[in-house]
């Protein structure tokens, strides 16, 4: 035994630089970790006492190498997140009264809310702020249609910070926004009017120039498949989703295919893909070139270039760049002529992430594109080498061709699905039953007829000639959506389940990255760890969630949730909802509303939420108590009258200062946890 564990370790010899990336990872996930903003000065002689260690321990070459050096790892990646979130530090919006006029650039078209369009705009004046107050970026809900990037526009609307997670342990959208520079948002009641204001400094001129050819090429994209084709198209051409049907965009995610509108690995793999195999087959025809020129190499470095240019049309989103960065290390792996795909190039891609962005960590797309990545690396090391026949018909070797695609592709989209499944049931609670077999139909279509035509025919578009190209992309989406609605709208086609302990999901990844780095048969020690979140045991789901802004309720009865108003926040309670493993329900219970009031009686409970701005009178708050079980009141109360001595009553000093909350009745008291206290005292937190 002991022979045998000696061999296993003398087999990682060359493995060990690999754990690099991840005890940086592990360092940059400690930060978002704390629940109190940590000082820089601390961080940083941590890091240079670890460093000097690591040093000491490769000088004197003993076994102390890799602990002290993955220390080293991990205390840069601490002090690299905290760095980040220094440098990235603007402005953010408070809550205004009632409608305040803003003046601004706009610099871009965002995903449309559930209010319609919306934009990103680069304030210069906002009513009653001073200037050195007033935040970096904003979004803004309009009132009609999309407005072009670079247009001068002024409006009047109501402004708010970044929101908070929409329950305890939820992702936090603010601490998103935090690292967007995005200080608030905006629902604008004018619609905007143009002006003329100042000019910009010339990074921002150029951000919108690229985003207004951005918006131009996304109109004629729909203009030439129409808006429910076109809209597809142009999200993963341009990464503009305002087009998009919300009906297909729910078909697209109930049949495991959503991924495919985010421009991602996917797509930076067969646009670069394409470019890299059609140079090198042009080179390889022309027998003078291919005399002369390293026809791989320069396939390489129009790989390299394809990659960039579509990263720019993109707009350069955080998924788009990471992807970009894994390609170009990939390319430039074969102009050194080192292997394009292993685990060496992945990890060094991981740490240009990490490095550039150290907040990736925490975000669900880098983990999900990852732990893929790795696992179909670790899939294609112990692939077997197909032996090849001196001499068979053709029709056999095509037969066996194809067989091997086949399976191939069976058992990469099977690999993927299970590494990035812990991350699904963890962030979106939601698990596609069919999406294995959706993704093997639509393969076939993206890799070689979809994205192939709509790179042709993007680039054919901006000088006019994109129709043809463009009706073949039109069809294939045609196809793609006809799969994805007839997969969605089978029977079980979506499975809800329930998050676990915020401490499952890194002993998940940790497990996973062990499986796949870890080489020979310990790697299976992995495994039960890779299954943390699956198989971690779930709480008591609570029984009553009240929103951020203390302007809606639910209930839980028994697996099904109650909405005090059904059709008012509905994003939040959703997403509350669905960590809970819980159905929400918006009809069915007795409900009562008035013009700041609603009621709802659940069983022997009467629940009300005050959702008026203004704050009630002590008649109306009695009235709100009168028979209650629990009362949530957007506004500040003074003191409460007698009648709500035994009711639970929740106003707006305890939302703003512990955001949304989650309560748990134990014996006749009220147990709750709030988002704020989850989330600690850090930057994003401090609305």
């Amino acid at each position: 035994m002991r022979e045998w564990l000696f061999e296993q370790l003398a087999a990682q010899a060359q493995r060990w630089r690999l754990w690099a990336p991840v005890a940086m990872g592990l360092g940059c996930a400690a930060y978002f970790a704390l629940k109190s903003e940590p000082s820089i000065w601390p961080l940083l002689i941590g890091f240079l006492v670890s460093l000097g260690c690591a040093v000491m321990a490769w000088s004197r070459g003993t076994w102390r190498i890799i602990p002290f050096t993955l220390i080293a790892f991990a205390a840069f990646g601490l002090l690299m997140a905290k760095a980040r979130s220094d440098a990235v530090a603007a402005p953010i919006a408070t809550a205004s009264e009632g409608p305040i006029g803003i003046e601004g650039w706009v610099v871009d078209v965002a995903s449309p809310g559930s209010r319609g369009a919306r934009v990103v705009l680069a304030p210069t004046w906002i009513e009653g702020v001073a200037a050195d107050q007033i935040p970096h970026r904003l979004t803004v809900s309009l009132r009609g249609e999309a407005v072009r990037p670079g247009t001068q526009v002024a409006l009047r609307g109501i402004a708010n910070p970044p929101p908070g997670p929409a329950s305890p342990g939820a992702f936090d959208f603010g601490r998103n926004a935090w690292f967007q520079s995005v200080g608030g948002s905006v629902l604008a009641i004018t619609e905007p009017r143009p002006l003329v204001l100042a000019p910009p400094p010339w990074r921002l001129r150029l951000k919108m120039a690229i985003n207004a050819m951005r918006f131009d090429l996304g109109q004629r994209i729909v203009a030439r498949l129409g808006p429910e084709t076109g809209g597809i198209a142009t999200a993963m051409v341009t990464g503009h989703e305002a087009w998009i049907d919300p009906a297909d965009e729910q078909a697209m995610r109930d049949s495991g295919l959503a991924h495919i509108l985010s421009i991602s690995g996917l797509h930076m793999a067969i646009v670069g893909g394409f470019v890299f195999f059609a140079v090198r087959l042009g080179v390889a025809a022309w027998p003078w070139l291919v005399l002369r020129v390293p026809g791989k190499k320069v396939a390489a470095w129009a790989g390299i270039t394809a990659v960039a240019v579509y990263l720019v049309v993109s707009g350069a989103p955080p998924p788009a760049e990471r992807a970009a960065i894994v390609a170009w290390v990939a390319f430039a792996a074969i102009l050194f002529d080192r292997r394009a795909i292993s685990m060496n190039a992945l990890a060094l891609a991981a740490l240009i992430v990490l490095l550039r962005r150290p907040e990736s960590v925490v975000q669900p797309g880098f983990q999900m594109s990852f732990a893929a990545t790795a696992a179909l690396v670790a899939l294609a090391e112990v692939w077997p080498t197909r032996i090849k026949e001196v001499d068979v018909p053709w029709p056999i070797g095509a037969a066996q061709r194809l067989g091997s695609w086949v399976f191939a592709a069976l058992a990469a989209s099977f690999v993927a699905g299970l590494a990035t499944g812990p991350f699904a049931m963890q962030h979106f609670n939601r698990s596609a039953v069919f999406g294995l077999f959706a993704n093997l139909a639509v393969a076939p279509i993206s890799s070689f007829v979809m994205m192939p035509s709509l790179a042709v025919g993007a680039l054919m578009e901006a000088m006019g000639w994109g129709g043809p190209v463009l009706w073949l992309a039109g069809e294939s989406i045609g196809w793609m959506m006809a799969i994805g609605r007839f997969t969605a709208s089978l029977p079980g086609a979506v499975a809800t389940i329930p998050s676990a302990p915020a401490i499952a999901l890194p002993i998940a990844f940790v497990g996973l990255l062990f499986m796949c780095l870890w080489r020979g048969r310990l790697r299976w020690l992995g495994l039960p760890f890779a299954c943390a979140v699956l198989l971690w045991p779930r709480a008591a789901p609570p029984d009553v969630w009240i929103s951020g802004e203390g302007t809606n309720m639910a209930v839980r009865v028994d697996r099904s949730a109650e909405l005090v108003r059904p059709r008012v926040g509905l994003f939040g309670a959703d997403i509350w909802s669905r960590r809970r493993g819980l159905v929400l329900v918006t009809e069915g219970a007795e409900r009562a509303c008035r013009r700041s009031w609603c009621g709802m009686d659940v069983g022997d409970d009467r629940w009300a939420v005050w959702f008026g701005r203004r704050a009630p009178t002590a008649d109306q708050v009695a009235d709100l108590c009168a028979g209650a079980t629990g009362v949530a009141v957007r506004a500040v109360v003074g003191a409460l009258p007698r009648d709500c001595a035994d009711v639970l009553v929740l106003d707006g000093t305890d939302f703003e200062r512990g955001g949304s909350v989650e309560l748990w009745r134990e014996d006749g008291g009220w147990r709750g946890v709030w988002a704020q206290d989850v989330r600690g005292d850090r930057p994003w937190s401090r609305n």
